[in-house]
């Protein structure tokens, strides 16, 4: 239809045919703001208005609204076919696809997802206007999506029976960047006071997602029908130039009777993967599985047919009819494969998350899981709700039956077990932390959500307040499903979620401490009154003694050495439990965790181990002040090696332990440092920090040790047993000696010591009688290996 032309047009006209110089600079004016390809055409256009060129109407019209550039050019009469309009785009079309291919969308494939929501958006709109005008439905009563791909002409062409667009429908939608009639459209419900209560499940609101064509398209040709218009139009953009046309659909062949037909003709680059109908189709199940309205996508299929020796086709009646022996010889048969085309259905599924919970059984819970997220066995446990209020969205987690034979992928930064979906589209399942935090990387499962935008990337999706607030409640309900496996009756159900993600919660205690309250009670340890079974810091502090202000542990690597530390000597003497932390993440979760229902979490083998007894306050300065010379002794002849040397009070039947500085590793946590690949030795030293000397004032070693040190301190004998206690209370307290070759000699050099004087025993062959028990301090051997 040619627009209605204005008195200042009609004015310009004629002032451009009555002066073809002044229509020329005009020209060159006008021409100066467009691109190369508009201006040709709209020096053109002064041509023909000037009577230059021949063979074209003097009745182009040249009008500008803003910064669109129409120019209409009619054919003469003799000609069929139906007159072109080029319009100019209102935003350059090479910096909208630059925005989209680096901004919005993160994969070409996306295409075909921002297409068929734009004809689900169509196909809900024809449904939402037809509840008060049910003639719209008339022409065409079906509502589908259809997709064709053409690997020879290197097209797809993706049919709806929506609602259609008019002409100007087509210019104002395509022909501005981010103008979304979808938005206008609900916008309109949202006002209008008959449809407040309607439930609009309309997808795209930007605008941009038509434009993802040209990802993977050099030209896109859409041809539509509105439902409220008797003329069909077409409209061609190229993704190369700045312009586009439209056009009235005159080719009789080509007429819809309601709806929107979009032929994508594919770039070179891209022919082979996505004029492929199994491509198209697979893409079509992974983002718009569970789009409500029936996607079509054409398929080769095949039949198998009986046939004749000759070549025809047997009929199944012919065959029944041949009772006879000889007729039956006479029809013998064979089969044949014989392929075609045809529509197939490619969503079938429906999205079970978008049902009423009651209305699923468990059944139904766990063939999705299993289907979905390739699952062998059902789920643990399950969540279905929906979350309304500041945002809405739905969703279904799951936690698996067991843990993926990978553990990298359990705990590595990227999973792809949670799928998100915006009304029902696929987004994406490739997230860093921004659904769930990585240690609960092991939930599966899905979520839908309302209030996010459709044509963004995930890029974007890390800077957005509602994924936030989305993130706090899924993992609320994940904990929720954990507390209820912890609190079922049988216990073996925790014990192997346990097994299978007890790693998982101790990382958690590192890395989310806005959740230690909910962390804590999931947490379980074996202790050395629980060796077998494991015990929660609940039932720990249950079990506590009255005077008890702390919840003791100890890192080793296996329970069997944990329970042989002399660190625990004094603390099972008083019956107090101590929690084995035996795997390498253990110890740092407790030391982030710092505390359980206001009880500090005590490594007992650090110093300033308080274990109570204030009674005994005095008894312990008089054996501090009675052993401190022998103290001074051992510091002085052991330098650097120990930062002091103290009385312990967390031995009682070894001669002495090492312990480490309030503020230095661990024994256990210092082996696990050297084991790393990429660990910095350099660093090693500093951090470890100095050991610290605790001695057993009753065991007869240290006391022989302070009787020699007291009456000959330069003794080199008593400064070699010095150094050979030392390195075995390395070995004892979990460190690793400086030097394990020299330690093993000195342990060959004592045992044949003993060797020798068992000889020398069993020769002499005492008398009969009471032997005479001589204490260690008064033993000298003339060949004693120890003296100098």
């Amino acid at each position: 239809m040619a627009p209605a032309v204005s008195l200042a047009a009609a004015r310009s006209l004629s002032a451009v045919v009555l002066s073809s110089s002044s229509s020329s600079s005009t020209a060159r004016r006008r021409s100066a703001f467009l691109p190369l390809a508009s201006q040709s055409t709209s020096l053109r256009s002064v041509r023909a208005i000037s009577g230059r060129t021949s063979g074209f109407a003097p009745q182009l019209v040249s009008q500008s609204k803003g910064s669109l550039t129409r120019v209409r050019c009619e054919a003469t009469v003799a000609e069929k076919e139906a007159p072109v309009e080029k319009y100019e785009y209102q935003a350059e079309v090479s910096r909208l696809l630059d925005l989209i291919v680096h901004s919005l969308y993160s994969h070409k494939e996306v295409f075909l997802r921002e297409l068929i929501s734009n004809a689900s958006d169509a196909l809900d709109k024809l449904r939402f206007l037809s509840v008060t005008d049910p003639s719209l439905m008339d022409v065409n009563p079906n509502l589908d999506i259809r997709i064709k791909t053409d690997s020879d002409a290197g097209t797809i062409t993706i049919t709806d029976t929506g609602i259609g667009m008019t002409r100007e429908e087509l210019v104002e939608s395509l022909g501005t960047i981010a103008q979304s009639g979808t938005a206008k459209f609900m916008k309109a419900l949202k006002e209008s006071k008959e449809n407040n209560a309607a439930d609009n499940n309309l997808i795209g609101q930007f605008g941009v997602g038509f434009y993802s064509a040209f990802l993977v398209a050099e030209k896109v040709t859409v041809s539509t029908k509105s439902a409220k218009s008797d003329k069909q139009y077409v409209w061609e953009g190229e993704a190369d130039t700045s312009v586009y046309t439209i056009r009235e659909e005159t080719d009789l062949d080509k007429l819809l009777p309601r709806g929107t037909v979009i032929t994508l003709h594919l770039k070179a680059d891209d022919k082979f993967e996505y004029a492929d109908a199994v491509r198209i189709q697979n893409l079509v199940k992974n983002y718009s599985q569970f789009i409500s309205f029936p996607i079509y996508t054409w398929q080769e299929k095949s039949q198998t047919k009986e046939v004749d020796d000759d070549g025809e086709e047997v009929k199944e009646e012919e065959v029944k009819e041949g009772a006879d022996e000889e007729k039956k010889e006479y029809k013998k048969k064979k089969s044949i494969t014989e392929k075609y085309w045809d529509w197939e259905l490619a969503n079938d599924t429906k999205p079970i998350w978008m049902r009423s919970p009651k209305e699923v059984s468990k059944e139904e819970y766990n063939a999705f899981c299993k289907s979905t997220f390739k699952e062998f066995i059902d789920p643990q446990a399950y969540t279905h709700f929906t979350t309304e209020g500041e945002i809405e969205f739905r969703s279904l987690l799951f936690i698996p039956g067991m843990a993926p034979f990978n553990t990298d992928e359990m705990l590595g930064a990227k999973t792809k077990n949670i799928r998100l979906y915006v009304k029902r589209v696929f987004i994406s399942d490739e997230f860093d932390g921004e659904l769930f935090p990585r240690y609960l990387g092991f939930v599966k499962g899905v979520v839908d959500s309302n209030d996010l935008p459709l044509n963004v990337s995930r890029e974007i999706l890390q800077e957005s307040r509602i994924v936030r607030i989305m993130k706090r409640r899924l993992v609320r309900k994940t904990f929720d499903m954990i507390d209820e496996i912890a609190n079922r009756e049988n216990k073996e159900d925790y014990k192997t979620f346990w097994t299978s993600f007890g790693k998982n919660l101790k990382l958690g205690c590192i890395e989310d401490s806005g959740n230690h309250k909910r962390l804590g009670p999931l947490l379980r340890f074996h202790s050395n009154k629980h060796e077998e079974d494991l015990i929660s810091l609940d039932q720990y502090v249950e079990g506590m003694k009255p005077d008890q202000k702390a919840i003791y542990y100890l890192a080793a690597d296996t329970i069997k050495s944990a329970k042989s530390a002399p660190f625990l000597e004094e603390l099972v003497k008083r019956d107090l439990e101590v929690l084995f932390l035996v795997e390498p993440v253990d110890e740092v979760a407790l030391t982030n965790l710092k505390e359980h229902k206001e009880k500090k979490f005590v490594d007992i083998s650090r110093e300033d181990l308080e274990l109570g007894g204030a009674e005994d306050e005095e008894k312990e300065k008089e054996v501090e002040k009675e052993y401190k010379e022998l103290c001074d002794w051992m510091k002085r002849n052991l330098g650097d090696k120990v930062a002091k040397v103290q009385i312990s009070k967390r031995i009682s039947s070894s001669p002495c332990v090492l312990v480490s500085g309030k503020f230095g590793w661990s024994a256990n946590m210092e082996r696990i440092m050297k084991a790393q690949t990429l660990g910095d030795t350099s660093q090693m030293d500093f951090m470890r920090g100095q050991r610290i000397l605790e001695i057993n004032p009753n065991h007869p070693i240290v006391q022989d040790l302070k009787h020699t040190s007291k009456s000959n301190p330069q003794s080199a004998q008593s400064k070699q047993m010095l150094d050979l206690l030392y390195e075995t209370a390395l070995l004892s307290s979990g460190y690793t000696p400086e030097s394990p070759a020299e330690f093993g000699a000195k342990v060959y050099e004592m045992m044949s010591l003993a060797l020798a004087g068992k000889s020398e025993s069993a020769i002499e062959e005492p008398s009969t009688g009471d032997a005479e028990v001589i204490e260690a301090s008064e033993v000298i051997t003339e060949n004693d290996p120890w003296k100098s």
